[in-house]
């Protein structure tokens, strides 16, 4: 069966019902149909989330099509479920540009998926599209400025850094000309546009408190320079009021729920190659005020998700896990070996000794936080017995607790190790993560103590533009400001080709670009990009309909 017929072959509750599970009247939904609804803002209830024990999922190096964070999530959530531990699971929101690009549906999968998928996996409730009208308007009320001959602030377009969004990739947008046309078409410059899931927007709605605090961190924005090189911000140009009422839906979390009936919260969609790569602190506190457990995830590998995970969203909303699940699977070792990825599901044991190091590195930097750890092997049936005893040997001389998942095959009773491991390693954490790097440390010094902690490589190295860019933006006061590392996903180093557990490596910083809204400075390091383009065989070739309306390939 594929994904979507899993998901169609489960009859999913009235959403009341799982609205119940968390203590919400049915009056207080804003209900999507029935099986979908927003939450209220004010079910957050500091006390129990100090209380609450919250599970972070992040993995290992990921092979393109990714490890299964999101399935071991969800089989982790219903395994706890069946322990009679009252859990829940909060993710991100998929994003049209991955769901038609490499990956398909990002809602899990097998009998570890949250439904409706269809639902999740394309408009679902509508933020993505709230996020792109408030980030695009923005964009307008710029242009409309420079044009203006009454209220102009006075902005040299040369300088202008905000872009357009758009949630999908598409590689010819990612640098455009635009305002052509003569006088009645604006004053032509140079811009490009950014994926909705790398927009500084979906990064406020993420970091955001409540609806006041949005409206202050959209005002906030920084947008470029006047003639007379003083900063502009969107609150300049009168914008943030009204990017707040579009705004004013998509920043209450969405419930929906597991194929086994257990509440699921979803909510945000930032990458974590390019943005910080977690869902809302809003929706993380509300799952928290809600249930004993909470377990959420982390986009990409450790070296990204997790580490912004806690160094940017954690010191910002006051929370801290108490046990981090690191996702590995056979396939990636032996791909981290040198393995090819048409040759992965061939059993080779000297490749997957090979790539073990990616994976030690991992749990290396993963300690550097203080936070217990537990390896889960997302298990497939390709993997051979010889294989997965290696792997399990070789974490218990590492000293760390590690457990088969089967949530795939067989959604929470799969999972029932790795959570009685989870539950173990949870009582055991006596303390709050240990940061990375300190606010006051200088730009450069928390990028540098990123790279050898985290990455394992040697030192940061800026290019001039970075240099010119640093010196500025320090000038301008944001020093004590979080890094958001903008990295390939595909290596520790800012190389994707190098794989496994690369050494002796700088890591290039090409530009920096300021968050000031969502209160972080973004390194950009090698050849990342903030719009992705499409492979060569897109997803989307493979999704259609027919005349009763019945999806095919979204999976």
């Amino acid at each position: 069966m594929t994904e979507l017929q899993i998901a169609e072959s489960v009859t999913p509750k009235h959403i009341k019902e799982i609205a119940y599970k968390l203590g919400i009247p049915e009056e207080k939904l804003e209900y999507y149909g029935n099986t979908k609804a927003k939450l209220p803002l004010e079910g957050i209830d500091e006390k129990k989330v100090k209380q609450n024990t919250l599970i972070l999922v992040t993995a290992m190096t990921p092979t393109p099509p990714g490890e299964g964070k999101t399935t071991t999530s969800i089989g982790l959530v219903d395994a706890l479920n069946v322990l009679n531990k009252k859990a829940v699971v909060v993710l991100r929101e998929p994003s049209l540009g991955p769901v038609f690009g490499i990956k398909g549906g990002a809602a899990g999968g097998g009998w570890s998926q949250v439904i409706p998928m269809v639902d999740i996996n394309l408009h679902f409730t509508g933020d993505f599209h709230a996020i792109e009208k408030a980030n695009n308007l923005l964009s307008a009320l710029i242009e409309n400025n420079i044009q203006s001959k009454t209220r102009s602030l006075g902005i040299d377009p040369r300088t202008v850094v905000w872009k357009r969004c758009m949630d999908m990739n598409d590689r010819g947008l990612r640098n455009i000309v635009a305002a052509l046309g003569g006088k009645a078409g604006g004053v032509p410059r140079e811009t490009g546009f950014n994926i909705t899931a790398a927009s500084e927007i979906m990064a406020i709605l993420c970091l955001a408190s409540d609806l006041e605090d949005l409206k202050e961190r959209c005002g906030n924005i920084y947008i470029g320079d006047t003639w007379k090189g003083t900063p502009v911000y969107a609150k300049d140009l009168n914008a943030h009021g009204a990017m707040a009422v579009l705004l004013k839906d998509a920043i209450k979390p969405n419930l929906v729920q597991t194929l086994e009936g257990n509440p699921a919260i979803i909510h945000g969609g930032p990458f974590a190659n390019i943005a910080q790569g977690t869902n809302s602190i809003v929706a993380t506190k509300m799952g928290m005020s809600m249930r004993d457990y909470t377990v959420t995830e982390a986009g990409f590998g450790s070296d990204l998700g997790a580490e912004k995970f806690l160094n940017i969203k954690c010191r910002a909303a006051g929370i801290s896990p108490k046990t981090i699940v690191l996702v590995a699977t056979i396939r990636a070792l032996k791909y981290h070996g040198g393995k090819s990825l048409k040759d992965i599901t061939q059993e080779d044991v000297i490749a997957l000794k090979k790539g073990l190091p990616n994976l030690e590195r991992h749990i290396e930097s993963l300690k550097s936080f203080g936070i217990p750890i537990v390896v889960s092997i997302n298990a497939f049936k390709s993997d051979t017995d010889a294989e997965m005893q290696l792997v399990k040997e070789h974490c218990k001389t590492l000293g760390v607790p590690v457990a088969l998942s089967y949530g795939w095959e067989q959604g929470g009773k799969g999972c029932v190790d790795l959570a009685e491991k989870v539950v173990q390693a949870a009582n055991t954490c006596t303390q709050e993560f240990k940061p990375t790097y300190n606010l006051e440390d200088s730009i450069i010094g928390k990028m540098e103590k990123i790279c050898r902690t985290i990455y394992g490589g040697d030192s940061v190295v800026l290019s001039d533009v970075a240099k010119a860019q640093l010196r500025k933006y320090e000038a301008m006061g944001y020093s004590d400001f979080p890094v958001c590392m903008a990295k390939t996903e595909k290596s520790f180093s800012d190389d994707k080709k190098h794989l496994g557990r690369p050494v002796g490596f700088d890591v290039h910083i090409r530009e920096f670009e300021l968050a000031t809204g969502a209160g972080f400075i973004i390194p950009i390091a090698g050849n990342v990009l903030r719009m992705p383009g499409l492979p060569g065989i897109p997803a989307a070739e493979k999704i259609t309909i027919d005349k009763d309306g019945t999806i095919e390939g979204l999976f």
